[in-house]
C-alpha cells in the first residue's frame, strides 16, 4: 500500500535521476492535483493511503514531468500577477517577468482613466486580463493569431468575470484594423531563430513555437507589431513592449522610425532590458 510520503519519495527520486530542476517541490505539486487536495493536506497526512486511481494519475504526471513537460501544463494553470490563469500547450506560460508590463500601466494610468487598450499576441490573455481587473473603467481588446489560444484567453475572461469589458479576435496583426487604442501592450515572439534550440528543453519542446519565435533574426515580429501598433493607437498613446535582453537598442531605433517618442526601459528580476515604453507622437 502506497501513503502520501512513500509515493512523494518515489516520486521525487524519479524526477531527481532526469535531473528535474525542483523534484520534491514537483511532485509534491502533482500529488496535490492527483488527489484534489491542496498542499496543506499532504504536509498533515503524510501516512494517507492512496486509492489505485489516484497513484496512476500521479505516476503518470509524473512520467511527463520527467520528459521535460512544464508542471503549468501538466495541471493547467499559472498564478500571474493576483490570479489564476488556465494555460494549455496552445498557449505561452506566463512568466513573472512579464508581470512588469501589468505593475507599469497601474502606476501609469490611475483607477478612474478610462482608456481602450489592445493586446497583441495575448496568448493567455493574462496580461491584458490582469489590467482589466484592476481598472475597473477600461475596456480591452485582445488579438492572437493562434484561434486556440484565442479560446483559451476568452475562457480566462469568463473565469475572471471580464467578458463584459474585453473582446478577443482572432487575427494576425497585420490585418487588424479595428478600433483606436490610448494603450497598446504586447510581450511579442522576440527569439531568435538559432537560439530557440538552445533554450531548456521544457520550453522549446513543449511550448508553442508560434509564441517564441521571432524569425530569423529575433525582430521580425516585434517589427510587425510595432509598425501595426503605430497605425492602430491614439496620437500619445502609449505602447508597452515586452522584448528579449540584448533587443534595447535596435527596438528603440525601429520605435523611433515608427514615430514613438521612448519614455523609458525597465530590466526584469535578472537584471536584463525586457521593456519598453514609448508614446505615440
Amino acid at each position: 500500500m502506497m501513503n502520501i510520503e512513500n509515493i512523494l519519495n518515489k516520486g521525487t527520486s524519479i524526477l531527481k535521476a532526469s535531473k528535474i530542476a525542483n523534484p520534491y517541490l514537483d511532485s509534491e505539486i502533482l500529488l496535490s492535483e492527483s488527489i484534489n487536495r491542496d498542499k496543506k493536506h499532504i504536509i498533515l497526512n503524510p501516512k494517507e493511503i492512496l486509492e489505485n486511481k489516484q497513484l496512476n494519475n500521479f505516476n503518470s504526471l509524473i512520467e511527463r514531468r520527467r520528459k521535460g513537460e512544464p508542471i503549468a501544463y501538466l495541471i493547467n494553470k499559472k498564478e500571474f500577477w493576483k490570479n489564476e490563469f488556465y494555460v494549455n500547450e496552445n498557449v505561452l506560460i506566463p512568466r513573472p517577468d512579464t508581470e512588469l508590463i501589468v505593475d507599469q500601466v497601474l502606476k501609469i494610468y490611475s483607477k478612474n482613466s478610462q482608456l481602450q487598450i489592445l493586446d497583441i499576441g495575448t496568448g493567455s490573455g493574462c496580461i491584458l486580463l490582469s489590467i482589466l481587473k484592476e481598472r475597473t473603467s477600461f475596456y480591452g481588446t485582445g488579438i492572437d493569431i493562434s484561434k486556440k489560444s484565442i479560446n483559451v484567453s476568452k475562457f480566462n475572461a469568463n473565469r475572471l468575470k471580464l467578458d463584459n469589458r474585453v473582446k478577443f479576435y482572432n487575427s494576425d496583426v497585420d490585418n487588424f484594423k479595428i478600433g483606436k487604442y490610448d494603450l497598446i501592450v504586447s510581450n511579442p515572439p522576440y527569439i531568435e531563430l538559432l537560439s530557440l534550440k538552445y533554450l531548456e528543453k521544457d520550453v522549446v519542446n513543449f511550448e508553442p513555437k508560434l509564441a517564441l519565435s521571432g524569425g530569423f533574426d529575433g525582430f521580425s515580429k516585434i517589427r510587425k507589431v510595432i509598425s501595426k501598433a503605430s497605425t492602430l493607437i491614439k496620437k500619445n498613446g502609449k505602447l508597452i513592449l515586452e522584448i528579449g535582453f540584448k533587443q534595447r537598442n535596435k527596438v528603440k531605433e525601429i520605435l523611433k522610425k515608427e514615430g514613438f517618442y521612448i519614455n523609458r526601459t525597465l530590466k526584469d528580476y535578472g537584471n536584463n532590458d525586457r521593456c519598453i515604453i514609448s508614446t505615440k507622437i
